[in-house]
C-alpha cells in the first residue's frame, strides 16, 4: 500500500498486517546478526584504540607524541567520511576477506570500520574524565601503569564507557539500515527495495517500527546497566 493512493492512516493500519511481519522475520535476523557481530568488533578495536589514545596523550601515563598524533589523525580522517563513502571504500577489503563485495558478512567490515573511530573517541573522552588526583594517588603507592588502567581508570569510568558503547551500538543499527542499499540484506534492504523503489510504504513503516524498537531497547539496556553500577556505588 502506498501513500500515493492511500491515506496515512490506511498505510499505518496496513503496516501491521501479519503477512508483512512474516516477511520481515528473516531481515530482522540479518539485522540482528550484523548488529551483534559489528558491535563486538567495534567494542574490541574501539576500546583498545581509545585506551591507546588516553595512555599516549600529552597528559597520559606514557606520553608518546608521534604515535598519538598519527592515531588521532587517522581517526579524524575516518570519522570525516560519510557512512556511504565508507561502505564504498571497504568494497575491496570485503572482497579480499569474503570473495565478494556484497552480502551480510561483507558489509560488517564497512559497518565496523565506520563506527570504530567514533567509539575510540568516546572511550578516550570518557577515560580522560577521571580526576588526576586518583591517578597520582595510585602512583604514590607504587601502582604500575597497567594496574592504574585496570584497577583505577577503567572501574571508575565504567558507567560512562557503557553509555558510550550504547551510543556506538545505536550507530551500528543505523549503519545496518544504510548497508541494505549495498546488498547487505536486513531491514534496510526491505525499506529500500520495497518502501522506496516500489512505493510500498506499509512495508517501509513496518521497517521503521522495528528500527525504533531496536534503538529503544538498546538505549534502555545501556541506561539500566549504567544506572545499576551507579546505584551500587551510591552515586545516584
Amino acid at each position: 500500500m502506498s501513500l500515493l493512493d492511500s491515506s496515512l492512516w490506511e498505510v499505518i493500519k496496513a503496516s501491521f498486517q501479519p503477512a508483512i511481519w512474516a516477511e520481515l522475520i528473516k531481515p530482522i535476523g540479518e539485522t540482528l546478526y550484523m548488529t551483534a557481530i559489528s558491535s563486538v568488533i567495534v567494542l574490541i578495536f574501539g576500546f583498545i584504540l581509545g585506551i591507546f589514545l588516553t595512555v599516549t596523550c600529552p597528559d597520559g601515563l606514557v606520553p608518546v607524541k608521534a604515535p598519538y598524533i598519527t592515531a588521532g589523525w587517522l581517526i579524524n580522517v575516518l570519522r570525516s567520511l560519510p557512512q556511504m563513502v565508507m561502505i564504498i571504500l571497504m568494497v575491496p577489503v570485503a572482497r579480499l576477506f569474503f570473495g565478494k563485495s556484497y552480502g551480510t558478512n561483507a558489509c560488517i567490515i564497512a559497518i565496523a570500520a565506520s563506527c570504530i573511530p567514533m567509539y575510540a573517541r568516546i572511550v578516550e573522552s570518557t577515560l580522560l574524565e577521571i580526576g588526576k588526583g586518583k591517578i597520582e594517588a595510585a602512583k604514590s603507592i607504587g601502582s604500575t601503569n597497567l594496574q592504574i588502567i585496570t584497577k583505577v581508570i577503567l572501574p571508575e569510568t565504567l558507567p560512562g564507557l557503557i553509555r558510550g558503547f550504547t551510543v556506538a551500538v545505536i550507530s551500528v543499527i543505523s549503519m545496518t539500515a544504510l548497508a541494505g542499499m549495498f546488498g547487505a540484506g536486513g531491514i534496510g534492504d526491505i525499506a529500500v527495495r520495497f518502501g522506496y523503489q516500489r512505493f510500498q510504504h506499509d512495508r517501509l513503516f513496518a521497517c521503521v517500527y522495528i528500527l525504533v524498537i531496536l534503538v529503544q531497547l538498546t538505549q534502555g539496556i545501556g541506561n539500566f546497566i549504567s544506572n545499576r553500577i551507579l546505584k551500587t556505588r551510591n552515586l545516584i
